[in-house]
């Protein structure tokens, strides 16, 4: 691809994105940073995680961004009583045609909310698995595949709290992010009063992109160049995390992938054509901090993920990474 292809392919996804920004901030006040983040995960083609107290608005800004991208949208509460079949379909057995008909269940759509999902059984948080890694669903024997572009959008509450299951680490690893929505300011639980006084503004939300824009957009950002210097610095990034002296497991191929694919979004995001270290540092702590297992010590002295990966940033010597030829910034 031409530099010139390259950038005109990125200035469509800036545009694009900048749309779909917009729109969701009619709904989420003083939640641009999350927001830009998450869609940066989904350009990237991954699935997101969202961890906050209750209330927060981890609901809202999927039904959000579903609703702006103009994605099929399910949501499943998840429970403790809840089945595998309960989200992925089941096999129903037709007398009036002597066969099996598979009942597509509600993970057949463009975004799938998975509320709350640390209130379900590890085996149904497992269901999700194959869905999210490999776009399909096997039944009986039977693979069906989920038409594209599919995204999970899970929410959880911290784990302290009651009733909940912790996430197993290979279902942690699936989520391309994890993001916190984190409480309003004043100022901005002042604006939110205000403007939801009267009906909520979700319920007249409409798109403003379709699914074969958001297509477009990934393919655009796959192309969005990445140097040599950049994939070391990443992939070193990664492995600091598994020689980390706090950090029992850490980060393995998968994350060095996701951390350059929400590098190539945040790039793209900013309407560049090429990767800087900066998009990289802004992308780990909600790339690598979920897919670390501190050591017990670690833990029990209160230390958390996201301060081993500022540590891990912070050790990393960042390459110097000059402008392609006829760039700006």
């Amino acid at each position: 691809m031409t530099d010139g292809r390259r950038a005109g392919e990125v200035a469509g996804v800036q545009s694009y994105a900048a749309r779909v920004l917009e729109n969701v901030a009619h709904v989420l006040v003083g939640k641009e940073a999350v927001t830009r983040l998450a869609l940066a995960g989904i350009l990237a083609g991954g699935h997101l995680l969202l961890e906050d107290a209750p209330g927060t608005g981890k609901t809202m800004l999927a039904r959000a961004l579903a609703a702006s991208l103009g994605l099929g949208f399910r949501r499943v509460q998840f429970t403790p009583d809840l089945l595998p079949s309960d989200v992925t379909g089941v096999s129903v057995y037709r007398p009036a045609t002597g066969e099996f008909e598979f009942v597509p269940g509600p993970i057949f759509t463009g975004l799938l909310l998975a509320d709350e999902i640390n209130r379900a059984t590890p085996k149904t948080q497992s269901a999700l698995l194959e869905a999210m890694g490999e776009g399909q669903v096997t039944e009986s024997g039977i693979t069906h595949v989920l038409p594209p572009p599919f995204v999970v959008i899970a929410t959880q509450n911290p784990i302290e709290h009651e009733g909940t299951y912790r996430l197993p680490e290979a279902q942690l690893d699936r989520f391309l992010l994890k993001l916190s929505v984190g409480y309003p300011t004043l100022e901005e639980e002042v604006r939110m009063l205000d403007r939801l006084q009267g009906a909520h503004p979700i319920d007249t939300l409409g798109p403003v992109a379709t699914p074969a824009d958001l297509l477009m957009a990934r393919a655009a950002v796959r192309a969005v160049r990445v140097s040599d210097d950049l994939r070391r610095y990443m992939a070193a990034l990664s492995a600091r995390t598994r020689s980390h002296p706090q950090v029992a497991l850490g980060g393995g191929p998968r994350a060095s992938l996701a951390l350059q694919g929400v590098a190539q979004a945040l790039a793209a995001l900013s309407g560049r054509a090429f990767v800087l270290p900066d998009d990289v540092k802004a992308a780990a702590p909600g790339v690598l901090a979920h897919r670390l297992t501190l050591r017990i010590e670690a833990r029990l002295a209160g230390t958390r993920p996201e301060e081993v990966v500022a540590d891990v940033l912070r050790q990393e010597p960042v390459p110097a990474e000059p402008l392609p030829a006829g760039a700006t910034l």
